[in-house]
């Protein structure tokens, strides 16, 4: 890139016989309006090209500054800024020497080693010289030995640089793309031959001052505006050019007018002009600097796409900036196969369309933060093995910017068997092949039907194959995700449809502490299930539906189990317990409408869980089903994770401490049947207890606290916790038919507290049992809230 001005200043000197040609000839000489255009590398500059080139550099720049991000968001994150004069430097030295790389072998210069410095034009054309030493000198610094060496003002030169090697035409074209720039008003390049053979460059130069008094500053978005004429035609009389120059003005401040503003903040703007005014005046250097502040929040913001493209109204009290802020003009989706060959996908645009955050839509501006949301979100389809999200200019408008995303679809039908074995044992106690009992999953899918992302799932599970009746659970669903069409996002519901059947050992029927062990008691469900769920927000969804079952209490040998029993002190099973079904027959049949709101404003900070969820769940009986059961159950969850040390979330940085507080109240109305009281005690109850160890109620009352701190174990990022919990029936176990809590001598309520260490995800806890005073060690898997 270079830099062009629309003006130079009458009365500056010319540079020095070594630039090829002075700037004067290449600018306009308007009446007003000093400026400082970013244009094109070429000498003859493309305007509809150059703003592009811009663009796709700063993409690569901010993809290879920052691989972790564009793993996410696909070219994301970027330097803070880069140096002015990198492009220049970079882009017109590789053009040189008719694009002839510089590569490590280098001739002796042959010249007379003297104090004197050496024109370029000195340098044989056909040679290659090492560049030893690179110094630059102000003219204008008042103590110009102070100023040798690598003035920052040159930060970043690329492709001018101490150790490099260049012909004479690489030179020339660095000092020719620096003296085209505007920013000098005097330029010069002189060698001075060392003994070993390489040249020691001097950079002189006189940085260029504007006479204006900068008192505000004005950022404008020009990224889709058509970039300004080149320049008046050399073949223009002096009066066509001073006629082609008022237009022009006139041109450029109603530009100025109609283009948008700027989203930089107005902090950065009176950042910038204090700069300004410190330094007393206006010169290239501290226009750098202002580019520099500017594309740095731009890029910091991740912004990535933003360009400072143009400075104008140089000699105003108000400096113009023109910023190309990379304005998104088009979605493009790309479906590859295994071979990363574009073929035609099977997902219908408007569902992953349907995805986009509105900011990495059409007429926003790029940032990565809208990308890696994005591929979040369309990620959490479910339907992509390889998700890329991309930036790249846009061929058809100058400075607009095309998101491409690249996908790949997981395979439609996919099916899936695993065995498992357990042995048990045989006559004489020990196992025989016979008693090898195989058990296992058989389970099947069917994604993204019509490519609409419906499903069609199923399983079949067995401890033991060769006589599946006796624990056969099998699952059927259809998913219908859209269910208001896809085009419509005011709503976003799913149906889903299920039938299912399921066994479960039911925490109601267990002994207390203070007595042998109860002989278990089986929960079989079959039934037909039905839903529609609403998702309010990415955070808020509302699920209801309809549930028809039944139930079938089952004991040890399989049989149906009509009443609990337990172990007397004599050895005998009293079988006189709480009846395990309503209809007092051990199968029941009901159908009852259910309902479900979750708000979930839980995220991430850097592994660890903050923020709160609120859970609150419905089941209303409708007196269908055996004895006509009509009741209303009903529970509320609320969990809150505090950020204690408020840490911020970064690639890298520690997770915070967090403290997590945890309470949950049930309730029942009406009809209740044993397998659906609400049972107290166990991992996700009151922790350092049994399942149900606590009792079976009508309503609870359980309240948990719990405090996280990071730690490092193996160089990997872990926890350690403490926490204490309590239950509570609330007196209302006497309440359920039978009182389960009494029969089987449960204290009703209970406290816990004790200490743990999370390794990935499983916890190793130590819990106080606060009503015998003992503790135990437990292994659990999984989160507790």
């Amino acid at each position: 890139m270079w830099f062009s001005s629309s003006r130079r200043e009458p009365g500056s000197a010319e540079p020095s016989d070594d630039a090829p040609s002075p700037p004067s000839q290449r600018r306009s000489s308007q009446p007003h309006g000093y400026s400082l255009r970013i244009s094109s590398s070429d000498p003859n500059p493309h305007p509809q090209s150059s703003r592009n080139r811009a663009l796709a550099s700063a993409i690569a720049a901010a993809a290879t500054s920052a691989s972790s991000a564009c793993d996410l968001g696909g070219g994301c994150g970027a330097s803070g800024g880069g140096g002015l004069l990198s492009w220049i430097f970079s882009a017109r030295a590789a053009r040189a020497d008719e694009g002839k790389p510089a590569g490590a072998d280098w001739d002796a210069h042959g010249l007379p080693v003297t104090h004197t410095p050496v024109p370029l034009s000195r340098l044989d054309g056909r040679k290659r010289y090492k560049v030893s030493e690179l110094d630059f000198l102000d003219r204008r610094a008042r103590d110009r030995s102070s100023t040798a060496g690598k003035d920052p003002f040159f930060d970043d030169v690329a492709a001018l640089r101490p150790g490099g090697v260049y012909t004479r035409s690489q030179l020339l074209g660095w000092l020719e793309a620096m003296t085209s720039s505007g920013l000098f008003e005097q330029l010069s390049l002189q060698g001075k031959p060392n003994p070993d053979g390489t040249l020691a460059l001097t950079v002189s130069y006189a940085e260029t001052i504007w006479p204006g008094a900068a008192e505000r500053l004005k950022c404008v978005n020009v990224g889709l505006m058509a970039p300004p004429d080149a320049g008046p035609d050399e073949d223009m009389t002096e009066r066509e050019k001073m006629d082609y120059n008022r237009r022009q003005d006139r041109d450029y401040q109603q530009r100025v007018r109609s283009a948008k503003r700027c989203i930089l903040p107005e902090s950065v703007r009176e950042e910038v002009l204090g700069m300004v005014k410190k330094q007393g005046k206006l010169t290239a250097g501290v226009l750098q600097k202002i580019r520099g502040r500017i594309e740095k929040w731009y890029h910091d913001e991740g912004f990535v796409c933003a360009l400072v493209q143009h400075f104008g109204n140089l000699d105003t009290e108000e400096i113009v900036c023109e910023v190309v802020e990379g304005d998104i003009t088009r979605v493009e989706y790309q479906f590859h196969d295994k071979l990363e060959n574009i073929v035609e996908g099977n997902t219908h645009i408007a569902v992953i369309d349907r995805e986009l955050p509105q900011q990495l839509r059409p007429g926003h501006i790029y940032s990565t933060g809208a990308g890696k949301q994005a591929l979040k979100r369309i990620n959490s389809l479910a339907l992509f093995s390889s998700i890329e999200v991309n930036p790249r200019p846009d061929e058809t408008q100058e400075g607009g910017i095309v998101v491409e995303i690249k996908l790949k679809e997981h395979e439609q039908k996919s099916a899936e068997v695993t065995t498992e074995w357990s042995i048990v044992p045989g006559h004489q106690g020990r196992p025989t092949l016979a008693s090898i009992q195989p058990g296992g999953t058989v389970s099947f899918e069917h994604r993204n039907i019509s490519g609409l992302n419906r499903s069609l799932t199923s399983y079949v599970k067995s401890s033991n194959l060769l006589n599946p009746q006796d624990d056969l659970s099998f699952k059927l669903e259809y998913a219908h995700p859209y269910l208001d069409g896809v085009e419509d996002s005011s709503r976003n519901r799913t149906f889903k449809a299920s039938c299912f059947n399921v066994r479960k050992l039911s925490p109601v029927f267990v002994a207390g502490p203070n007595m042998d062990e109860a002989p278990p008691v089986w929960v079989d469900r079959v039934g037909f299930k039905a839903t529609i769920t609403e998702s309010f927000t990415r955070q808020s969804k509302f699920t209801y539906g309809l549930v028809v079952e039944e139930i079938k209490t089952r004991g040890q040998d399989n049989y149906i189990s009509t009443h609990g029993s337990r172990v007397l002190p004599s050895g005998a099973l009293s079988m006189d317990g709480p009846p395990t079904t309503f209809s007092g027959t051990g199968v029941d049949r009901m159908a009852f409408l259910q309902a479900n709101i979750t708000r979930d404003n839980t995220e991430f900070v850097n592994g660890a869980t903050i923020g709160d969820r609120y859970i609150f769940q419905l089941d209303q009986g409708v007196g269908i089903g055996s004895k006509n059961p009509f009741f209303n159950r009903h529970q509320l969850s609320v969990t809150k994770f505090i950020n204690l040390n408020k840490k911020d979330n970064g690639a890298g940085k520690p997770p915070p401490a967090v403290l997590a507080i945890h309470g949950r109240y049930a309730g029942c109305v009406g009809d209740l049947p044993s397998y659906d009281a609400f049972a107290i005690g166990g991992p996700h109850s009151v922790r350092g207890y049994g399942m149900g160890e606590l009792g079976a109620s009508r309503n609870l009352l359980e309240v948990a606290t719990e405090l996280r701190v990071p730690i490092t174990m193996k160089n990997r990022q872990t926890q350690v916790y403490a926490f204490a919990e309590h239950g509570t029936d609330l007196g209302s176990s006497k309440d359920v038919k039978g009182n389960p809590t009494e029969f089987f001598r449960r204290a009703g309520h209970g406290s816990s507290y004790g200490l743990g260490v999370k390794l990935g995800t499983v916890r190793a806890e130590y819990a106080v049992d606060h009503n015998a005073g003992t503790g135990a060690f437990f292994l659990r898997f999984g989160e507790r809230f």
